[in-house]
């Protein structure tokens, strides 16, 4: 009896543990509060086009053809070239939530022509600027359903993602349209206030890079290098395959704190950074897989919540193009070889503000060239 009783505490210790880890990792709960503590100091705030300042009593007062209150704004058309502020808020606060979707759906041009950019307190240029779908999880414009840690998406282009992103004195994201057709916006901000941020407080960075094609034996650039402290979350993969070969053989190199010529974290391929093995599959994991791989087109994903790469003085991050095709072995029997594909990705850190620039956003003409078509 005593032995099973030990067995069954030592189940229940690990199950609290793993439940515990998740929550810190995804932000669901913040550290030392209980779900069911009602002692906080935060405040509830949301912000859509039905109030959008998310300030207290201030929603749904626009009117429709049923009265006022009664669904009066869900939406609104934003035009070619026009910048929607979908908020800014006044801290210390944590968006916690996004949702979003509207007339693109499963328009790819259209998903990638929309860019967020966000900006955290006294900061002038974005820590934030991606194209929407990438941001929300889809490479090439193209959406599937699926779930991870930091995204979830329904098969009709409802985006979510669930990444904390505090801030301590001032909050603020746009999205712009860079396309050159109409598009109708529904979306939800959700966020706290009151919130007791740490002395050195991490801000979520983004950055988008494309290269179509990428360049022979140059590794593909995920994260340019940045300095100071930082925390590396994880990325959105796209890659467009130029070739019926398996293109997945290149090695993720993780740069850090005076490493030069070598890396400190390296892969062993590409499938294998996402946790899968011998060729990629459609599954889609918490914190790691495949939403896409159809008709040379691949959206795979990393996220490092349970297992943190934390930077002190500086961080690089590459992955090679290598592939592999048993008929070009040659005279030493290895059947690798180094090529050139489309590659995109969307990069997720912390790290304090003031910080450098993000790299030169891409154009829309490269951003949305040789998408997945249009449904």
């Amino acid at each position: 009896m005593k032995s099973l009783l030990k067995w069954t505490g030592s189940i229940i210790v690990m199950l609290l543990s793993v439940v515990a880890v998740q929550s810190c990792a995804t932000g669901e709960v913040e550290s030392g509060e209980q779900l069911f503590d009602l002692g906080t100091t935060l405040q509830s705030r949301s912000i859509s086009f039905e109030n959008s300042t998310g300030e207290p009593g201030q929603g749904g007062q626009a009117a429709s053809e049923l009265g006022v209150g009664r669904k009066g704004f869900p939406a609104k058309n934003i035009v070619p070239g026009e910048t929607v502020v979908l908020c800014d808020i006044e801290g210390p606060g944590t968006i916690r939530h996004i949702w979003m979707t509207g007339s693109f759906n499963n328009n790819p041009t259209q998903i990638r022509s929309m860019v967020v950019r966000g900006w955290w307190d006294e900061q002038e240029h974005p820590s934030i600027e991606c194209p929407l779908g990438d941001f929300m999880g889809a490479a090439h414009g193209k959406v599937n359903a699926y779930q991870s840690a930091v995204h979830s998406t329904g098969i009709n282009s409802a985006f979510n993602i669930w990444l904390p992103m505090p801030f301590q004195n001032h909050g603020k994201l746009t999205l712009t349209n860079e396309g050159t057709e109409d598009i109708t916006v529904f979306y939800q901000v959700d966020y706290t206030i009151g919130d007791s941020h740490p002395e050195e407080l991490g801000r979520l960075h983004v950055c988008f890079v494309r290269e179509n094609p990428t360049t022979l034996k140059e590794d593909f650039e995920l994260l340019p290098k940045r300095t100071g402290k930082g925390r590396y979350l994880g990325t959105v993969l796209g890659i467009r395959s130029f070739e019926p070969h398996w293109w997945g053989e290149g090695e993720i190199k993780i740069f850090m704190d005076g490493d030069t010529e070598f890396p400190t974290i390296c892969g062993t391929g590409s499938e294998d950074y996402v946790c899968l093995s011998y060729g990629m599959q459609q599954t889609p994991y918490l914190y790691h897989g495949c939403s896409l791989d159809q008709e040379g087109f691949i959206s795979m994903y990393r996220w490092h919540l349970p297992d943190p790469i934390f930077w002190k003085e500086e961080c690089r991050i590459t992955i090679q193009q290598i592939g592999w095709d048993g008929a070009r072995r040659d005279s030493t029997g290895t059947a690798l070889y180094e090529r050139v594909d489309d590659w995109c990705s969307a990069t997720f850190w912390y790290e304090p503000v003031p910080s450098a620039p993000l790299p030169e956003f891409p154009s829309l003409e490269s951003m949305v060239a040789d998408l997945w078509p249009v449904d």
